[in-house]
């Protein structure tokens, strides 16, 4: 007897498919659903009381709605916030992402490393917390981007890369006192690996790009061991919170995760 609930992938805009196509290449006859909160986009200029008070509400609505078996809140500003209120307000198994410092952290030759997020995202008390456990003989160089973000939803829509803000990206962090020494940046926000390449192009020098999709992905399939998934892989369905105009470059981005059915909350 097979069990059509969905993993239920969360973010506030298409960032978390770069957490959904690792899971999805370990688990491909997993449902899976993915809620893009655009009613709230972009959550890395808004508050932590906001991002606090939205995220437990809305989760438990498509929770609910989805009849879904497993939570992954597939963005770093939401789970450095709101991890822990949608653990209290939810009665399944959740998955959070946070900066992936630690791999960054062993990898690094220089001691030396970046990380790139939101705003609110490298603000957060929980980066120092992860600096000081995993990096603490690194220079941890920080920046917020809410632009990067921008790019990354572009890029998705079928829009050309803009090869300048790219560049003024990567200035903000390695123009910083030390970023000379930066040899691996920590992607803190799922938007950004969908860019990795085009950071890569325009990177003064080689540098590592880590991000913690994959770890994010493994546990996934690790908490979904013994789980009965139906024969076949169904369509993914895309939900967003708020109606818009739905531009083919974005429906043709989607479909390509696997994404093929669209709806609105």
């Amino acid at each position: 007897m097979t069990d059509a609930r969905p993993i239920l992938f969360f973010d506030s805009g298409v960032g978390g498919l770069s957490v959904l196509a690792p899971a999805r290449a370990l688990l491909p006859q997993a449902p899976v659903v993915y809620a893009a909160d655009n009613a709230g986009f972009p959550y890395g200029r808004k508050s932590e009381a906001e991002i606090a008070a939205r995220v437990p509400v809305l989760l438990g609505r498509l929770a609910e709605r989805y009849r879904a078996r497993l939570v992954v809140i597939a963005c770093n500003t939401a789970s450095t916030i709101a991890l822990a209120p949608v653990r209290a307000a939810l009665d399944l198994p959740v998955v959070g992402t946070v900066p992936a410092i630690k791999p960054a952290a062993l990898l690094s030759q220089t001691r030396a490393i970046g990380v790139l997020g939101t705003d609110a995202t490298v603000r957060q008390p929980y980066v120092d917390r992860l600096s000081a456990e995993f990096a603490g003989d690194c220079l941890v160089l920080r920046h917020g981007s809410a632009r990067l973000v921008e790019l990354a939803e572009a890029r998705l829509r079928g829009e050309p890369d803009d090869v300048a803000a790219y560049r003024d990206v990567l200035q903000g962090l390695l123009g910083q006192p030390g970023g000379d020494r930066v040899d691996t940046v920590v992607l803190a926000c799922t938007h950004f690996p969908l860019v990795a390449d085009a950071l890569a192009a325009v990177a003064p020098r080689p540098l590592q790009f880590v991000d913690g999709g994959a770890g994010i992905a493994r546990r996934i399939e690790h908490l979904m061991q013994g789980q009965r998934w139906p024969d076949r892989p169904a369509p993914g369905t895309a939900v967003f919170t708020a109606p818009f105009e739905l531009a083919e470059g974005l429906r043709t981005g989607l479909a390509a995760h696997g994404l093929s059915r669209i709806e609105w909350l």
